[in-house]
């Protein structure tokens, strides 16, 4: 039998024009404007699952639902769960049963290592289906699994350090950046990406798909594995 096609992939995040993705202090920077935080919202309805990983969970306490009733609405009357899967990575598996993530929405399912892994079942008996992805999680493993599962859409929010992976990997099939009028300037705030080997290293130049306003914030749409012709 032929193995299930991987899912398309679909990084989004919001970033201050000198790249970051939040600032330093405790609370949670908002870059993005009320028009673009409801686009993100339809992203979401569109979606079958969503992935952030462990380290975003920890800091920020993310809910990740779908947050209008009319599209939540339109998912069940089309056949689909009210709200996408809700996918997390952890190699740690450090990741607290009190996170709203658990609590919020619908099924949910965490990827973290074969060590980590008994441990993380007990921690969230009742709350998530927890696999054994092998020695390391590895993205390709993760894929692979979400496509058995039958999600054909994923939707990656972050962190950094998951969009830098994804992309260094080949991986992400769409990235859309909302650019917020915003300059952070710390040096210890979170950067949208790490450094890594990314494919073609820094003279290619990905495909621009959109490029758009909403609001105050521009919309870039990007085909990371396409070239420009």
């Amino acid at each position: 039998m032929a193995a299930a096609a991987r899912p398309y992939v679909l990084l989004s995040a919001a970033v201050s024009v000198d790249g970051r993705l939040d600032d330093a202090g405790p609370e949670r920077l908002l870059l993005s404007n009320a028009e673009d935080f409801d686009r993100v919202d339809q992203l979401r309805a569109g979606c079958d699952a969503i992935l952030v990983g462990g380290n975003t969970l920890r800091r920020d306490n993310p809910r990740l639902l779908v947050n209008s009733p009319a599209r939540r609405a339109a998912r069940a009357a089309a056949g689909r769960s009210a709200y996408p899967l809700k996918v997390t990575l952890s190699a740690s598996g450090d990741l607290p049963a009190g996170l709203n993530f658990w609590h919020t929405g619908g099924a949910k399912v965490a990827y973290t290592t074969d060590a980590a892994a008994p441990r993380l079942r007990a921690a969230l008996a009742g709350l998530a289906d927890v696999v054994a992805a092998g020695p390391q999680v590895g993205l390709g493993a993760v894929l692979d699994d979400l496509g058995a599962r039958g999600v054909e859409r994923l939707m990656v929010e972050g962190g950094g350090s998951v969009h830098t992976q994804f992309l260094a990997e080949g991986l992400a099939d769409e990235l859309q950046l909302a650019l917020a009028p915003l300059l952070v300037g710390q040096a210890d705030a979170p950067r949208f990406l790490g450094t890594a080997d990314f494919p073609g290293g820094p003279g290619r130049r990905m495909r621009l798909l959109e490029a758009r306003t909403v609001g105050d914030v521009v919309l870039l749409r990007y085909a990371p594995k396409e070239p420009t012709p």
